[in-house]
């Protein structure tokens, strides 16, 4: 199969085209952030700490969920800025042990509260298998991430974000990669307007196909009706710092992080990864992955043959195989 010979977007990536060179289309029309707008966003983001930090019982909110990048995040927020930290986590009933005791040990040693939601498992599983068999949502939605993937951050998304709101917590962190958050929403001010959007795109279809008991995750209308001054600033810190993942590793294996043996290489913390890579793959014929791991390449944190391997390696069998197993489903 031909890929950008900038990037790793294969020709099977929706409206892709290429030059001459090979150069795809998106690296031609993507902008890379330069280092100015890099120590740009970091100096609004230090600026956005200095006025809210001490301002609520916690200073941030993030999105943990075990694996490196978030781990990371967590150690800068509380070793570089000594933001009194919510970790909230998702058990989505598919969380590696070892990811639930990375958890439990990084927010102990790095002195960060921990807030574990979990949901029944029978209606997760519900979720997840007919994200796994049907196409419910948009087929832009898709380009970046896998069907379980996006009914899986769209739950988490939400719920962070109602946590917020109810602990009026002023900042919203994502561990997101620099291909995952680009830095134009990097830093970006949550509303109602663009929840409304974020919840017809996830929660509607998901809502509609699983069952209303999945209707509490998302905001409700009194929530949505909350004043301005309540709504807090979503910060994405990988997008517009340094972005190294092997140093990434190394910093939080020293400090006490394992990485589990039972995710795929592009996750380390779910057990539902392989399978979702392996329908996405075999239903679109390109991986999920490919859009952030492109973006990565971009950007200069990554080289292009690590982000290819990444993108092409086949899913362990095994791994896809216990993923179908604990949904129910086929492969």
């Amino acid at each position: 199969m031909r890929h950008c010979s900038r990037c790793v977007l294969p020709e099977t990536f929706p409206g892709i085209s290429f030059d001459p060179a090979g150069v795809c289309n998106y690296c031609r029309n993507t902008p890379v952030p330069t280092p100015e707008e890099k120590r740009e966003h970091l100096a609004r983001f230090e600026r956005l700490v200095e006025e809210r930090k001490g301002t609520s019982a916690f200073d941030c909110i993030l999105a943990y969920s075990g694996g490196k990048d978030s781990t990371y995040t967590l150690m800068m927020l509380r070793q570089t800025y000594g933001l009194r930290v919510l970790a909230f986590t998702f058990d989505n009933g598919f969380v590696s042990r070892q990811a639930m005791e990375n958890i439990r040990a990084m927010t102990d040693r790095l002195g960060a509260v921990s807030m574990v939601f979990r949901p029944p498992f029978d209606l997760m599983r519900k979720a997840f298998s007919l994200s796994a068999v049907k196409l419910f949502y948009s087929p832009k939605t898709l380009d970046r991430a896998s069907s379980i993937c996006t009914t899986c951050i769209g739950m988490v998304k939400a719920l962070v974000l109602k946590t917020a709101l109810a602990y009026r917590i002023p900042l919203v962190a994502y561990g997101w990669s620099p291909g995952q958050a680009p830095i134009a929403s990097a830093i970006m001010q949550t509303g109602p307007r663009l929840q409304r959007i974020s919840q017809a795109t996830v929660r509607d279809p998901l809502v509609r196909e699983v069952g209303e008991e999945l209707g509490p995750y998302f905001l409700d209308e009194t929530e949505l009706g909350l004043e301005a001054s309540r709504w807090p600033v979503n910060v994405h810190p990988l997008a517009f710092t340094e972005y190294d993942e092997e140093a990434i590793v190394k910093k939080i294996e020293d400090a006490g992080w394992v990485k589990p043996e039972d995710t795929d290489p592009n996750s380390t913390n779910c057990l539902l990864n392989a399978l979702a890579n392996h329908l996405h793959r075999k239903r679109f014929s390109f991986h999920p992955y490919a859009w952030e791991i492109a973006g990565i390449v971009r950007s200069g944190c990554m080289d292009r043959e690590t982000g290819l391997a990444k993108v092409t390696e086949e899913e362990d069998e095994v791994m896809v195989r216990r993923a179908a197993d604990l949904l129910g489903i086929g492969t």
